[in-house]
């Protein structure tokens, strides 16, 4: 409760000006202000400070006291924005000692840019600056507007890149040491309450000589911060989230990862774990696809690599269950049943599930034929 207090109330001060710009449009090329240290394309230096606040009055109410304390508490953290050049896909990743992060920090859509937005967070950065970008401004002219219009910018800390690889990124002078960011080629690596002043340089670098997809890469960054020191605090949570270079009006499908670590001693393990995972139910899918089009050798193949991405116990069996049912469903008993047993290895339900698949013309052949596989199939 006191994350979703925080993060909340410290939204009301910056709604206001968040409807105003929207609605009217920002200027984009106003001044900042003396807080705001911003920069794109270029490597940007230290900025730390601390936040203390103004001290409340008697006038004050106890919902303006209670705002004033809690915005005080930090979703301190480090992240990486990126677009891949190859590809066109967005990307955010980010880790930080701080429960449930995944909701909060990292925003994207697909064909329009991305967002971190951290420190003493405002979560209204990321839709916003979603909505900038996708009514036609760019990741510097986005995020220019929404600092200088924002009155406790010193204590943010935001990076945006658009679907044309601009970058921008905002350091506030009052981010908690150890705080900056840099920027790069069409990324944005950023940090505050690090241990060390050099988590954002190790992260740059990394990415930056990293080979691989971007969501290889996005997890590069991240171990490479981890092994600088990360957060001085510890870790605690970690997200990804990459959306395809084209929308297509379907969120679910241009979704490529979009995975959440809540809680774990080691959270940035745990969501390279929960890619690799991913990738491998990636590849079930485009099977299932080739199917619907009766490629069989497609989809054979994607199956094959799914079930090489991962351990059969990694998806109790189920990898290696589709793969024979849809072998026996196009005649190829004998070769369904060392996957079906490979299934049944992990968990014996799935024999009792292999009758049922005929009724839902999953797996039309004959019931003798289903009586032999659920037989063999079991050792």
């Amino acid at each position: 409760m006191i994350q979703s207090r925080c993060l909340a109330l410290s939204l009301l001060p910056t709604l206001a000006f968040s409807i105003g710009l929207l609605a009217t449009g920002a200027n984009a090329g106003a001044d900042p202000g003396p807080n705001a240290s911003a920069d794109v394309g270029a490597s940007a230096g230290r900025n730390t400070g601390s936040y203390t606040g103004a001290a409340p009055t008697g006038m004050e109410t106890t919902t303006q006291m209670t705002t004033q304390m809690e915005q005080r508490r930090p979703v301190a953290t480090y992240s990486i924005v990126a677009r891949d050049p190859e590809t066109g896909q967005l990307g955010v990743a980010v880790q930080s000692h701080w429960f449930s992060v995944g909701p909060i920090v990292p925003w994207a859509e697909a064909g329009i840019g991305a967002v971190a937005t951290q420190s003493f967070v405002d979560p209204g950065y990321g839709p916003m600056g979603l909505e900038l970008m996708r009514n036609g401004r760019t990741a510097p002219q986005a995020l220019h507007a929404l600092v200088s219009s924002d009155p406790d910018s010193a204590v943010r800390q935001v990076a945006m890149v658009d679907a044309n690889g601009d970058v921008a990124a905002h350091t506030g002078s009052r981010c908690i040491e150890a705080a900056g960011h840099e920027t790069g080629a069409q990324f944005s690596v950023q940090a505050n309450l690090m241990e060390k002043n050099t988590v954002w340089t190790a992260m740059e670098q990394a990415y930056r000589k990293s080979k691989g997809d971007l969501a290889e890469r996005l997890l590069t960054a991240l171990e490479a911060a981890e092994r600088e020191g990360g957060d001085i605090r510890g870790r605690q949570s970690a997200a990804i989230l990459i959306v395809s270079p084209v929308n297509t009006g379907r969120p679910w499908a241009d979704r490529l990862f979009d995975l959440r670590v809540e809680d774990h001693p080691d959270p940035v393990g745990e969501l390279r774990r929960l890619v690799t995972l991913q990738r491998a139910y990636l590849k079930m899918n485009e099977g299932d696809e080739w199917v619907t089009q009766d490629d069989l050798d497609r989809a054979l193949a994607a199956y094959s690599e799914a079930c090489a991405l991962v351990p059969d116990e990694a998806t109790n069996g189920e990898a290696a269950f589709w793969v024979g049912v849809t072998l026996a469903d196009n005649g190829r008993t004998d070769d369904a049943i060392p996957y079906l047993r490979r299934a049944y290895a992990q968990d014996p339900n799935w024999a009792r599930l292999l009758p049922r698949l005929p009724a839902s013309q999953l797996l039309r052949v004959d019931p003798k034929v289903v009586e032999r596989l659920v037989q063999e199939m079991k050792p």
